[in-house]
């Protein structure tokens, strides 16, 4: 059974045309429900947070492009929760004004991967998530709502499955590569990921474990079984840092699928 409360503030506008568009209300545009899901075999519950969007909306995936709106989703006020894992299926690639946002239109599901702290009890999760939602406008929404999970074995949710089976896979065959040298306001790093090709023109996100730092749209080549990604990364402090390559993350998307690797050894 789903249990929706939501409260909903519009935090801003971002202006994406010269064109001024009349304010909509949140609850016309953007709709968050939990999706129940069933319990594993390993005691965790697997649950779907999905996010409903208007005709011609659309919103961001964990790296958001250009101009996109990182999105944040935090469960601290969950009770009876001990851990959160969030999946993130295979985005679609957007184009406007000239620039390229990475997210989903009309509907999409994330699995949430919930490790309750009493599997006998009920778990109340209760979302903050901090989101944009663009169209001809960028609206940064903030929506609070909570859900309860009753304890059991609970039902295989089809679009759950569907989800799952859209995060790109993680390439554990293989290692990556990377090359650090100092710029003046960062770090240029040049990483070598032993991938197959995922079709037609193929991304590289580059996502270090420090999530203020800023991390230019990589400019990639392939030659073979491996693509090359150049990227710049910039911190709040502008100026060189320590990178820690063991929890560098990296998602190559191409027309036809995507992939995964975690870690980079020094090249």
């Amino acid at each position: 059974m789903k249990k929706r409360i939501a409260s909903s503030a519009v935090l801003g506008f971002l202006l994406c045309s010269a064109v001024t568009a009349p304010a909509q209300s949140v609850q016309d545009v953007v709709e968050l429900d939990l999706v129940p899901g069933w319990r594993t075999e390993t005691g965790s519950h697997m649950a779907g947070l999905r996010i409903t969007l208007a005709p011609g909306w659309k919103t961001y995936w964990r790296v958001p492009g250009e101009s996109g709106i990182p999105p944040t989703l935090t469960f601290a006020q969950s009770t009876n929760v001990h851990s959160v894992r969030i999946g993130w299926p295979r985005p679609g690639v957007f184009e406007s004004y000239g620039l390229e946002t990475i997210g989903y239109a009309d509907e999409v599901v994330l699995p949430l991967e919930i490790k309750p702290t009493d599997a006998s009890t009920k778990m109340n999760v209760s979302v903050r998530a901090s989101i944009g939602v663009c169209r001809d406008i960028c609206l940064p929404v903030e929506i609070l709502f909570s859900s309860d999970i009753a304890p059991g074995a609970g039902a295989h949710e089809p679009l759950i499955s569907d989800a799952i089976a859209r995060i790109p896979k993680t390439v554990q065959s293989q290692t990556a590569r990377c090359a650090v040298e100092p710029i003046r306001d960062g770090l240029q790093i040049t990483a070598y990921l032993p991938v197959p090709a995922q079709g037609g023109t193929e991304r590289v996100f580059l996502e270090p474990s420090r999530s203020d730092v800023w991390t230019s749209p990589s400019k990639v080549s392939r030659e073979g079984d491996t693509i090359t990604a150049v990227a710049d990364l910039v911190p709040p402090e502008a100026k060189p840092f320590a990178l820690n390559r063991s929890q560098m993350r990296f998602t190559v998307l191409g027309d036809k699928g995507a992939l995964e690797m975690f870690g980079c050894q020094a090249d």
